[in-house]
This record gives structure tokens, sequence and C-alpha cells, in this order.
């Protein structure tokens, strides 16, 4: 007898064409079942991942990891500021620090009326805690600090008030008069560029020089601050607690964990719950393995008698039936595994195609941290699915192929 035999024939079980045709039906439906199921995961699995780069890179890389705010204005403020930036870049952790300060305004262009924060920034020192500058040609951020007029719109917000770069519209700030009664001021700006992150910051963002938002608020109404970056982003409820211990009294920190933490929670929250649904894909497709290779059984029951009576050991015929089950799992695992990869690393390619398409957006930035469908692929995801699906199909193997081992030889030969 060939040697050894539990492989030889369980390749040709796997590779065979059989009598029932619902068993070879069973056994494509299991190996397409786990192809799927392996496919899905490494899909969604790099999906969330794509979302979580985003999260990290582009989101986080526009919004401070930390801000130092202070409400008002006093006679030594200047002095306080360079006091807190020295504590500040002390600290081990902290990057690089700049100036800022904000206000809400309103911004109006015809009929078409927007509320929205402004920042003030410092366009030199912005470039050192942001990475505003990739999506912002330099001489429109430049233009900022030396002309005092102009305006940076995110592509939403602008689209919004159907203004493009070189338009002119009105920006109004509230304020309080003496009497406590609201006196609008308004100042014309330019804006000096359309920008477009491809975040939910761009309906949101407007930016302009720091010296024209300080102008525009009295001092005691005046919410200036200082913007931190650290080494280490999810660093920052720690470093920010640390912080607020050696700052002045009056002003406070707030790291980014408050303004955008539930979102990147959630986006981790996503990434888990989906993983677990898509897994019981995977674990349908084995409890397919079970029911493919017990029907493999009773079909092969004649052979299984004849192979006891040749001499094989019920070990050696209960390895036959595990290698045949172990092909179709390794089968459907590496289709599976090709197929998600490459649609991995094509999904957004396609979506965006499609979206060209159908002249419709599927994700916008209104309700999704991003407006298009980000991937990224990772080896470890990738492992750890063909592993678990390839362990599951082996553990679903176990009962079938015990079965089969306790075929007798009298019995089934009977009626033969």
């Amino acid at each position: 007898m060939f040697k050894p035999y539990p492989i030889f024939i369980g390749l040709r079980y796997a590779g065979a064409k059989r009598r029932s045709q619902l068993v070879s039906f069973i056994s494509l439906v299991s190996m397409s079942g786990m192809a799927v199921g392996v496919a899905l995961l490494i899909l969604v699995l790099s999906v969330m991942n794509g979302f979580d780069r985003e999260m990290r890179t582009r989101i986080l890389g526009l919004v401070p990891h930390i801000n130092v705010i202070a409400y008002g204005q006093t006679a030594d403020a200047q002095q306080d500021w360079q006091l807190i930036k020295d504590k500040v870049l002390a600290h081990p952790d902290v990057k690089a620090v700049a100036p800022f300060a904000q206000l809400n305004a309103m911004l109006l262009k015809g009929s078409d009326v927007e509320g929205v924060m402004i920042y003030g920034i410092d366009p030199e020192q912005e470039r050192a805690v942001s990475i505003i500058g990739d999506y912002v040609n330099a001489e429109s951020l430049a233009s900022l600090q030396t002309s005092g007029r102009q305006i940076l719109l995110g592509s939403a917000l602008a689209a919004k008030l159907g203004v493009a770069s070189g338009g002119v519209l009105n920006m109004m700030v509230p304020q309080e008069n003496n009497r406590g009664r609201i006196a609008p001021r308004f100042i014309q700006l330019t804006v000096a560029e359309v920008f477009d992150t491809g975040t939910e910051l761009d309906q949101t963002v407007a930016l302009i020089a720091l010296e024209t938002a300080l102008s525009l608020m009295p001092a005691e109404q005046r919410r200036q601050g200082m913007r931190i970056t650290l080494n280490d982003t999810f660093e920052a409820p720690r470093v920010a607690w640390e912080l607020a211990q050696n700052i002045p009294y009056g002003y406070t920190t707030r790291d980014w964990t408050r303004t955008h933490g539930n979102l990147y929670s959630a986006i981790q929250l996503s990434k888990q719950l989906v993983g677990l649904m898509l897994l019981t894909i995977i674990a349908v497709a084995a409890f397919n393995v079970v029911s493919a290779l017990v029907m493999v059984v009773t079909d092969k029951r004649g052979d299984i008698a004849i192979l006891r009576t040749a001499g094989a050991s019920p070990a050696g015929i209960m390895a036959v039936f595990m290698v045949q089950g172990t092909v179709i799992a390794l089968i459907g695992t590496i289709v599976g595994t090709l197929l998600g990869v490459i649609l991995s690393l094509t999904i957004t390619d396609i979506v965006a195609a499609m979206e060209s398409l159908l002249h419709m957006q599927f994700l916008n930035s209104d309700v999704y941290p991003v407006d298009y469908l980000p991937s990224d692929l990772r080896l470890n995801d990738v492992l750890m699915i063909c592993g678990t699906a390839f362990v599951m199909s082996l553990l679903a193997t176990i009962y079938p192929a015990w079965r089969a081992s306790r075929v007798l030889p009298a019995e089934a030969l009977r009626y033969e």
C-alpha cells in the first residue's frame, strides 16, 4: 500500500468526482463559503484599518493634540504666554507648540450664511504643529500674515457658500458692547485658497491671521490658546494632565480625546464588532465542511471497508478524511485570501469609480470622518484571519473523520 496512504487517498477524494451530486455541491458550497468569509473579513478589516489610519495621520494631524486656552486678556498676557510656552516645551513628550485664537463668526456670501469657528493662526509656527501645509499652497498660507484680510476655507464650507479661491465674502463677529447688547462687527475677506483634506474638517475649518483674529475681539473676550503637538498622539490625556499642573491659574488644557475621542472609539468598536460578525461566516463555512465530510463518509462506506480489510488502521482512515477536509479548507482559504487582498488594494479606486459612474457620493464628510473609502491592508491581519480559518476548518474535520474510523467493514460490505 502507498505510504503515506492517508495523504494519497485524501487528496484523491478531494479531487475526485463523486457518485452523489449533492455531496459535490455541498463540498463546493463549503469551499466557497470559506473563501467568501475570508475575503470579506480581510476587506472589512482593511477598510476599518483605513479609517483608523486616516484618523491618526490626517484628522489628528490637522487638529491639535492638546490645547492650552485662556479666556480674557490680562496686562501681563504676553509674559504669561511666554512662561507657559517655556514650561510646555520643557516637557519631554512635547514636539512643538504654536499660538492660536478662536472666535465664533458667521460667513456671508450673498444670501448664503454659515456659522463657523474661525481660527487665527501664525502661518510659520502653524507648520510645526499641523499638516495644513500639505493641503495649502505655501504662498496662500503666507498671505494670511502679509495681507491680514485673507481667509482659507475648507472645500465643503466653500461649496456651501458658493465661493472659490479669489472670491470675496463678509465675516460677522458678534460682540457685546458696554451696555451688554450684541453689536456685530463686519470685515470683508478675500479667499486666498480653498483646500480639500477629504475629512470632516472641510465642513468647519476657516483660517485667518492671528493678529486679525485678535483685533476682532475685545481684550476681555479674547480666546487665545496654544496648540501642542506630541511625539505620541495617544499620550495626550496624560501629558495634558501633567501640563495642567504646571501652568498658571486661569489657563485650561484640553486634549484631542475630548473633541474627537468618541469618533476614534467608534471606529475601534466598529472594527471589533464587524470582525466578530464576519468571523461567524467563517464558522458557518467550517460547519459546512463538517456536513460535506459526513456525506462523503456515507458515500465512501464501501471504500472505507475495503481499506480496513486491506489493513488500514482506524487512525489511518481518520487521517484520510482529515486530509480531505483540510484540502477543502486550504483551497477556500487561499482563494479567499487572494480575493480579499486584491479587493483591499483596489476598493478605494473601485468605490471612486462607482461614485463617478453613478454621479453620487457614498461617503459624505457630514456623516463620516472622511469623504472617501480608505483601505489599509496589514500583513498581521491577513495572517491572523488565514490562521483562524484554517484552524477552525481543521477542527471541523475531526468529528466526521472519527465517524469514518468507526465504520465496521462487515456491516459496510453487507449490501455492496
